[in-house]
């Protein structure tokens, strides 16, 4: 077991001012003299702030939410149609309601056997409209959420060590405002909070020897056979994978907006380099076929290759903008924008929408493209009734890495990564979530391969194993009273999967909660009882620990997710219906023992055990003793599967349900920071 403590920090006494950073709606709620005050301030609408919003706000406390545009959530109202999830055993909580809502607008829309439930993959596909009005429904069911759009953060203020006050320009009136709270969630994408607080950031790409990750720094990856290519130095740098707009498109001409005249900026010389890509067979079918990659067969050898399509529903489609062609013309336009202030991030946002809306042109109308082709990719166009505000264009660029925050751990490659002859990941005892989607960067240099394969510093789709994500990524080194569930605390290389809306919705669930824990208790974020933490997760659904054989119905999934963190299971097979080891069973007692201060209670003579397996009858000697030592009052049988003879081996659920119900019930002096 990788058993890892918190680390004690000092505090840091000192007064941080922006220099400026990016918003959109009028604030109705700030008072006359532009300041408020909430329990908890969450900065920045994605699906991430959204969550912790709402997780707070269900625990009871007052939460403002503010948002720099004038639309919450982030990419996945704003043209990232589909969830990116391969295992959906794996993410679960605020999440999966999320996926439900949306399940249930379109089967109540229309009806059960609809084209467009069929479509929506059980809610995990959406328009974007869809999915705003989702979130709205569920930012709207809580009183105790006030939502404050157009709010661009500018500055923090910190009191010996932990924010005080974030000062926002409302750019609906120009006004200053203020907001105080007693613990501030930074959910932007870019980190602005921690940065503007002072505390320790990455910026970029770690070399490969920083941390020893195989894909780390300068790379030429070979994404058909998942293989290195020649020329990577593994150095590392300062930039960072391209942005694009993701797009939602429609086959519908009664819905469709046609771009009938190049857009502003247009210069056909951007794409000219897809013509190569085209000849030299860069636009044809990938080598493996996956269902909701945007793959059709009708697009392959075709300019229109140039785009990624996944069906959604209505005849509408999320288009991703294909990063394999030597021709992507995205890359190095991101370069300056983390640090950039908000005129020069406007500045960015337009120059990517007009790169995207030329390309959309390009491959429609100009000359020197096919006809077929053009006439193939004259059948997509913007729809009429999606970003009815903005042109029928997304509002939100995809900032898929800006800072980093340097957290009191990080998170590398080797912890999401099967090592050696591992067989699981990392297992982390202070585990809030787990991650499941592949590592996957977008191109950081335009410089291509030597074999002209790939442009450098993309990886693309490399498959992993789920892993467990431990808090204390979340929790800044010095600066207080502040959470980051987005810009987490990640090398370049895990970032690229922990990147992913749904799992940072379940992150962003967690950052409430702490939140929450954090004013109730009145202790700093580093402080927050993790194991407590932990139970309020599992009672709201949240995955902790991923394993293939464990049913959501089994009896012992609760207790198995949660003793997955402390090292019960060195695999992913929990087995819960085979008989107990004796070998695995002197394993857990020993971890339940150092976990809950009761070695001194629990002897050797506690192991009975026959052979190899274990009885029921062990089981119940250990609950006799605690019972006796702290009255648990835990419940007979209420651990077994099945009343049965005491004299029968215990099974592996069974011993863990009981160690489980012991560590809730007995209340026994736990080490809260394990």
């Amino acid at each position: 077991m990788n058993r890892r403590n918190f680390i004690r920090i000092s505090s840091l006494g000192t007064l941080i001012t922006g220099s400026g950073i990016a918003a959109s709606c009028v604030n109705k709620n700030a008072d006359s003299e532009g300041e408020d005050y909430a329990d908890i301030v969450v900065v920045g609408g994605t699906p991430a702030g959204i969550m912790a919003a709402i997780a707070a706000a269900r625990m009871g406390s007052k939460v403002i939410l503010t948002e720099y545009h004038s639309h919450l959530g982030g990419m996945t109202t704003s043209g990232l149609g589909k969830s990116d999830i391969e295992n959906k055993e794996a993410i679960a909580g605020l999440f999966k309601e999320f996926t439900e809502k949306v399940l249930q607008y379109y089967t109540e829309k229309y009806g059960d056997n609809s084209k467009e439930v069929l479509l929506c993959k059980e809610g995990y596909y959406y328009e974007p409209s869809v999915a705003e009005l989702v979130f709205n429904q569920m930012i709207a069911e809580e009183k105790n959420i006030k939502v404050l759009f157009n709010y661009q953060i500018e500055e923090a203020e910190l009191e010996a060590g932990k924010i005080s006050k974030l000062r926002f320009k409302d750019r609906s009136s120009g006004a200053d405002k203020s907001l105080k709270a007693e613990v501030f969630v930074d959910a932007t994408y870019e980190g602005d909070v921690f940065a503007l607080a002072g505390a320790a950031f990455r910026l970029g790409r770690e070399g490969k020897e920083e941390f020893d990750e195989a894909h780390a720094g300068q790379i030429f990856f070979d994404f058909n056979e998942k293989a290195f290519l020649e020329g990577g130095s593994g150095k590392g740098d300062d930039r960072l994978p391209a942005y694009t707009y993701r797009l939602c498109m429609t086959d519908d001409p009664e819905n469709s907006y046609v771009l009938s005249e190049p857009p502003h900026g247009y210069d056909r010389n951007n794409y000219l380099e897809y013509f190569n890509d085209l000849k030299d067979g860069r636009l044809s079918a990938p080598k493996v076929f996956k269902e909701g990659h945007g793959y059709y067969s009708d697009h392959f050898d075709t300019m229109v290759r140039v785009f990624s399509f996944t069906e959604i529903p209505n005849r509408k489609y999320d288009v991703n903008i294909n990063p394999r062609p030597l021709g992507f013309p995205f890359v190095g336009e991101n370069y300056s924008y983390p640090e950039s202030d908000w005129a020069a991030r406007e500045r960015i946002f337009q120059k990517h929408r007009e790169l995207t809306l030329g390309l959309i042109y390009f491959v429609q109308n100009d000359p020197e493209i096919p006809e077929a082709h053009r006439n193939l990719a004259m059948k997509y166009h913007l729809p009429k009734d999606e970003f009815t505000d903005n042109e029928h264009f997304p509002w939100q660029l995809y900032i898929r890495e800006a800072r980093r925050l340097k957290g009191m751990y990080t998170l590398t490659e080797n912890d999401v990564t099967l090592r050696e002859d591992a067989q699981r990941t990392t297992v982390f005892e202070d585990t809030i979530i787990t991650g499941e989607f592949p590592i996957d960067s977008f191109p950081v240099s335009k410089v291509p391969s030597k074999d002209n394969k790939v442009l450098e510093g993309y990886i693309g789709m490399y498959e992993i194993s789920p892993y467990q994500i431990p808090y204390r990524i979340l929790v800044p080194e010095k600066v207080l009273g502040l959470i980051v569930p987005v810009a987490a605390s990640t090398t370049h290389v895990a970032y690229s999967t922990v990147r992913m809306e749904p799992l940072w919705m379940g992150i962003g669930q967690v950052a409430g909660i702490a939140a929450h824990l954090s004013r109730e208790m009145q202790v700093e974020i580093k402080d927050v009882p993790v194991l407590q933490l932990q139970n309020i997760l599992i009672e709201n659904r949240q995955i902790l620990t991923y394993f293939k054989d464990l049913d959501r119905a089994d009896k012992a999934f609760d207790a198995v997710q949660f003793w997955g963190t402390k090292g019960f299971f060195d695999s992913y097979s929990a087995r819960p219906q085979e008989d107990l080891s004796t070998e695995d069973y002197k394993l857990w007692l020993s971890i339940f023992k150092e976990l809950t201060d009761t070695t001194g209670i629990i002897s050797e003579t506690n192991l009975k055990t026959t052979g190899h397996t274990v009885k029921i009858t062990a089981i119940n000697e250990i609950i006799q003793t605690l019972n006796m030592a702290d009255e648990a009052g835990l419940k007979p049988d209420s651990w077994l599967y099945e009343k049965r003879d005491t004299n029968s081996f215990v099974l592996r659920g069974e011993a863990s349900m009981a160690l489980y119900q012991l560590y809730r019930k007995a209340k026994l002096n736990v080490n809260q920071n394990a």
